[in-house]
């Protein structure tokens, strides 16, 4: 697995691709949070993240497929997944390394973000007036986030050879889990308590409770089924590839 885990993060520091995708993510971030008007942070009157932390999803939802969208299908389009099914490795061994590359490589992308809360504390009226239990509970519901839809990512480049297709299979398996079900839950006909069920099997109930600063077992586990689910799906698909 380490041997994968080497390989994806060389293959992304030696490519734009991805160099790309994390710039285009932080400038997109500082514009609507710093220069955008009625939308930016210094116009928001508190020594608040939120604003942040509402927006970062809907970018990081095109930003991780960008990134992932070449884990398998460069592999199947190149050949290479034949010498990969030949390495002494398990199929699990091959998505976890390559899980756990894009993971860290969207680590890289959201830790620049840390300046905003520096500097928010330093122009605060009071000084380091910031809620840093909310922030640090945000941080880890985002990184929960990533990490689903990093899952999400790797199993849409599992099951095609071209990148592009995988890219839109992500974004939109990505929207429907983060924010399908919300929206569903907001038909008048389910508002019979079927809405509170259908709010909580998407991903953006339990970011929200996390990004609180209340960080709930029942949150975590949810994350952590979700990329399990990705993960096993991603694994039947490259089986299917391998006795194919």
């Amino acid at each position: 697995m380490y041997s994968i885990f080497k390989k994806e993060l060389s293959s992304f520091f030696s490519s734009l691709v991805g160099y790309i995708a994390i710039v285009v993510f932080l400038i997109i971030c500082g514009f609507f949070l710093w220069v955008a008007p009625d939308n930016n942070m210094l116009d928001f009157g508190y020594a608040s993240m939120d604003k942040f932390f509402a927006l970062a999803p809907w970018i990081i939802l095109f930003l991780i497929p960008a990134l992932t969208m070449r884990s398998f299908s460069d592999e199947y389009k190149a050949g290479t997944i034949e010498v990969l099914f030949t390495l002494p490795l398990k199929d699990r061994e091959i998505i976890l390394g390559k899980f756990f590359a894009s993971s860290l490589i969207v680590v890289f992308a959201i830790f620049p973000t840390l300046l905003y809360v520096i500097t928010l504390a330093s122009l605060s009226v009071i000084k380091n007036n910031v809620d840093t239990g909310a922030i640090i509970g945000s941080y880890i519901g985002l990184l929960f986030l990533c990490g689903a839809f990093t899952s999400i990512g790797l199993f849409a480049s599992s099951i095609s050879n071209n990148q592009v297709i995988a890219f839109l299979i992500a974004v939109f398996i990505n929207f429907i889990v983060f924010a399908g079900f919300e929206t569903i839950s907001k038909i008048p006909m389910f508002d019979n308590g079927i809405d509170y069920i259908l709010s909580q099997i998407g991903m953006q109930f339990h970011y929200d409770s996390i990004s609180r600063g209340l960080i709930d077992s029942r949150d975590m586990i949810y994350f952590m089924s979700v990329i399990a689910l990705f993960i096993l799906a991603a694994r039947i698909a490259l089986g299917k590839r391998k006795w194919n």
